[in-house]
């Protein structure tokens, strides 16, 4: 059995069974999945490049040896209806909401599959936490992603994948002894590329972009002001009542993704 393909194929009809019942409609288009070197060298230095504090993957797992890393990009709709300025797009931030969800259920589809296998897998415990404080979080599907090789960093600090920025990630650590995929060395981005396009720093209501790097809590403060008017979805970060939920209500944007070059390909 060739579990890596294995592995790949059981995510991407868990997707397409969810899709095809998703209350939004067709919002998701097929994922795409990497294999990340627990031990490897990126991942050893997380600390150094996202946070002190974030997690490691043996923290998780003992035995780590893989995280399996997958990113699900959102239909074209989705992004399109976000195309305009200020305020994100209902349709956004609700599926944003629905998405998250759904990776807690494959998830945890996933974990049971790879116990069948004869193998072991959990997530993070912190993969849930938003440091508020901080405006960070302790586990960075991104980069984790980057390491499993699904992208590179571009001017608005999303992972561009072959698929482009536009969904979302998220990923599982097991002690699966499959080969690991090496981050990719090709720059995406078009302006870190070649100094053309920065179009995201335009289309950022925030200012949150720049040449000069990328200003999180800008970006924060523009996603609490639609978590103020999107409270209808409930909040993915919140604490697990509803109350808590309507509270935060959704934490999001876009806008430098929604009709970016990099929004549904790798430029």
């Amino acid at each position: 059995m060739d579990i890596r393909k294995s592995v790949i194929e059981e995510i991407k009809i868990f997707v397409a069974e969810e899709n095809a019942s998703c209350s939004m409609g067709s919002i998701w288009k097929e994922p795409i999945v990497g294999f990340a070197d627990a031990k490897g060298e990126y991942i050893g230095r997380l600390r150094e490049i996202v946070h002190p504090q974030h997690q490691m993957p043996e923290e998780v797992m003992a035995d780590a040896k893989t995280v399996i890393c997958y990113f699900v990009p959102f239909a074209e709709w989705i992004a399109k209806s976000n195309a305009g300025v200020d305020l994100s797009s209902p349709q956004w931030a609700e599926s944003y909401e629905l998405t998250n969800a759904m990776m807690a259920r494959l998830n945890e589809h996933m974990t049971d599959f790879i116990h069948k296998l004869g193998y072991e897998a959990k997530t993070s415990p912190e993969a849930a936490v938003f440091y508020r404080d901080e405006v960070i979080s302790h586990w960075s599907f991104r980069h984790i992603a980057y390491a499993a090789g699904l992208g590179t960093f571009g001017l608005n600090n999303m992972l561009i994948t072959d698929k482009g920025c536009s969904g979302r990630y998220n990923c599982i650590v097991t002690n699966l002894d499959v080969q690991a995929d090496s981050p990719k060395k090709e720059e995406a981005c078009l302006y870190i590329k070649d100094g053309t396009c920065g179009a995201c720093m335009v289309k950022c209501p925030a200012g949150a972009i720049s040449p000069e790097g990328f200003d999180r809590h800008k970006c924060y403060e523009q996603c609490l002001k639609n978590a103020a008017v999107y409270t209808a979805f409930g909040s993915s970060y919140a604490e697990p009542d509803e109350e808590a939920a309507q509270a935060y209500g959704s934490e999001v944007c876009g806008k430098c993704i929604a009709g970016m070059p990099c929004a549904h390909r790798r430029p």
